[in-house]
């Protein structure tokens, strides 16, 4: 192909990107640096890194910080290892594959917020598991903060295990059966097959799978916000704590909130360089 030609098919498709990338993040970054109030947009005042320092000494970040990372390092790991647990299982399955496998994906194709309507309603007052623990326990069950942490996981883990489990489940039908026929010939039992010749032919996938989970499990917002509400301060994630005290719904302050997704943007970036590395590394070895 001749550079102009090249050039012709990637200079539209770069100016989009810039126009939805690059110019937001820019205006992100400038507005950080202002107290910008709902009630004045057209008056930004500039105050440097003051709403930084305004979000790094507040309690209610930092709480809301550790929970966000908390909750990244138990659901993505769990979602991993359950998507791949089911696929394996789907993978063996000849009989109405497809039954199951449209079942398992319910909870990915419905939308967060309706999933978590449904799924809330389970519990509330009224509710086929409340209902159920009421009778087993002859108490009546009620979401507090003691147990809303978990009842987040549990249902954040049942809605993004089908994401998982169909990458893994493609990749399952990659993976070149002389292998594992060498594999079994050899005398090597299941665990050994999946350690040995299935993880790395899953390989790839897995390290796609991670990255696209954390940035997702990092911005969470929809669960956790029909969980709590205004309620449940301490279960709030960055993104809700963005929302409720930095942004429209309490104070207004804009700026502060763009102070805040610039600091979630680097967030992810510190997270996901691991992930891009291991990447990066895995592309040369295969050009080499």
């Amino acid at each position: 192909m001749r550079p102009k030609t090249f050039w012709y098919f990637t200079i539209p498709s770069v100016a989009v990107m810039t126009l939805l990338m690059v110019v937001p993040l820019a205006t992100t970054i400038w507005l950080g640096f202002h107290r910008l109030l709902l009630r004045d947009l057209q008056n930004p005042e500039w105050i440097g890194f003051e709403n930084y320092r305004d979000i790094l000494t507040d309690a209610e970040f930092w709480t809301a910080f550790r929970w966000t990372m908390l909750f990244v390092l138990i659901v993505v790991p769990i979602q991993m290892v359950s998507g791949l647990a089911v696929a394996l299982l789907l993978d063996r399955v000849r009989r109405i594959r497809s039954v199951y496998m449209a079942a398992l994906l319910m909870p990915f194709i419905v939308t967060p917020v309706v999933g978590s309507l449904v799924y809330r309603d389970l519990f509330d007052r009224g509710g086929l598991i409340a209902w159920l623990w009421e009778v087993i326990t002859d108490d009546p069950f009620q979401i507090t903060s003691g147990n809303v942490r978990y009842l987040i996981v549990i249902q954040a883990v049942w809605a993004v295990m089908p994401f998982a489990m169909i990458t893994f489940f493609a990749g399952l039908q990659t993976l070149p059966q002389d292998r594992v026929e060498a594999a079994s010939i050899d005398g090597a039992g299941f665990w050994r097959q999946l350690w040995h010749v299935t993880l790395p032919h899953l390989r790839t996938l897995v390290l796609f799978v991670g990255l696209i989970s954390i940035m997702d499990m990092y911005r969470i917002y929809d669960q956790v916000f029909v969980w709590t509400g205004n309620r449940f301060t301490e279960a709030h994630t960055l993104q809700v704590y963005n929302v409720r005290i930095a942004t429209a719904f309490d104070i207004g302050r804009v700026g502060k909130g763009n102070a805040l997704a610039v600091l979630t943007v680097i967030g992810i970036l510190v997270v996901l360089i691991p992930f891009l590395y291991q990447s990066y590394r895995d592309q040369i070895a295969e050009r080499t």
